[in-house]
């Protein structure tokens, strides 16, 4: 079995998805491992590290020889018209919207594998790329917040006076959230922090910030059984809505983490909320990518509003390649292991195995996710 790690062809993309312990791994499984030159040159991880733990270092054209094919990205069409047809591609694929792209790997006869659509049960923890993207993000916002913030996080008390501690408030307390939460809090910060799913407060609480949420019946009543938010009436979202504002008039940083699969990212944080915060005061949006999350944030940029400073940085994790890289090597490894036959050393595609059903995009030269197959399109074979 060949497998190839690709080189990201997006100038905005640093990680690689291998790293040399994952290499070994892949090697273990029975694969001949390439890795493109200079695939890990982003994440400070030179071709001999690679060469070391026993891959081979190759161009993009060893990509047609290929039986398994590893990205970061959901590959661009000149790397699709490289693969061989059957080949096994995994990514984070980022398939909301995406039907033109979707359609184009599965009329090249490529079996894809969708990360994020990774399900959260116990077995796929070691694979769940969302999760460890996340985390990363979430620490990330909080260091380009201290560095926009031009005041010290700490509360210190000196002889020529007392600086008082930063205020930070974080909205949404999933993953990155609970990140953010946990490193503003190491930094010295007052931390506090809002989520719809009523769980959230002990975790929240937990981690020694404070939870600001309308605690009324229909809040501690506003969660399924199966752990999810419901839909809150309008009456409560007015309510949570006028509290978050008096809130954030008060904070000197808001980090927003907010996103919604294959939806715009909710409106948080609107100007006019941002125009009573005090001079210097900064925002970071998480979901800038999405639309945003506060109104004003601008792509890739740093923007002043009213008498803020917005972030808006894209691509996040990929701020933090080097340590991004490693995790990502090893929720792909951990996942190329369940195609893998150990005993005849072959590949085994398996879509009614519960994990390659949830993650598979296309197969057989058709799109067999039942989310994004095109209406009117039958079964695969």
């Amino acid at each position: 079995m060949k497998l190839f790690v690709a080189r990201e062809i997006a100038a905005d993309e640093p990680r690689v998805a291998a790293s040399p312990d994952s290499v070994k791994k892949l090697a273990s499984l029975g694969f001949d491992v390439v890795v493109e030159a200079g695939a890990g040159d982003g994440s400070r991880i030179p071709d001999a590290a690679f060469e070391a733990a026993g891959a081979t270092i190759g161009a993009a054209g060893d990509a047609a020889a290929a039986d398994v094919i590893l990205k970061v990205r959901r590959p661009e069409a000149s790397e699709i018209a490289t693969y061989r047809r059957g080949a096994v591609v995994v990514a984070v694929m980022d398939p909301y919207g995406q039907d033109a792209a979707l359609a184009a790997m599965a009329q090249a006869g490529l079996t894809s594998f969708s990360m994020e659509l990774m399900p959260r049960i116990t077995r796929a923890q070691v694979m769940d790329v969302l999760s460890s993207q996340a985390n990363l993000a979430g620490y990330q916002a909080v260091i380009d917040a201290a560095a926009v913030y031009d005041r010290a996080f700490p509360m210190m008390m000196t002889a020529a006076g007392t600086v008082p501690a930063a205020r930070v408030f974080v909205m949404g307390a999933g993953v990155a959230g609970l990140q953010a939460i946990a490193t503003a809090r190491r930094l010295g910060a007052v931390v506090s922090a809002t989520d719809v799913r009523p769980a959230a407060k002990e975790q929240v609480e937990s981690l020694g910030a404070k939870f600001i949420a309308v605690e009324d019946e229909e809040f501690r009543a506003a969660e399924t059984a199966g752990g999810y938010a419901k839909q809150m009436s309008a009456e409560y979202q007015a309510k949570q809505a006028d509290l978050t504002a008096s809130h954030i008039a008060k904070q000197d940083i808001v980090i927003t983490t907010a996103l919604i699969p294959g939806r715009p990212a909710p409106r948080l944080v609107t100007r006019q909320m941002i125009e009573t915060m005090k001079p210097g005061s900064v925002l970071v949006d998480l979901a800038v990518e999405r639309g945003g999350n506060v109104e004003g944030a601008v792509p890739g940029s740093v923007a002043d509003v009213g008498p803020a400073r917005v972030v808006g940085y894209l691509n996040v994790a990929g701020r933090i390649a080097a340590t991004a890289s490693l995790l990502y090597a090893k929720n792909l490894s951990a996942f190329v292991e369940t195609l893998v036959d150990k005993d005849a050393k072959a590949l085994r595609i398996n879509l009614e195995d519960e994990l390659q059903k949830a993650t598979a995009l296309t197969h057989d030269g058709a799109v067999v996710h039942p989310q994004f197959k095109p209406t009117g399109q039958g079964e695969a074979a």
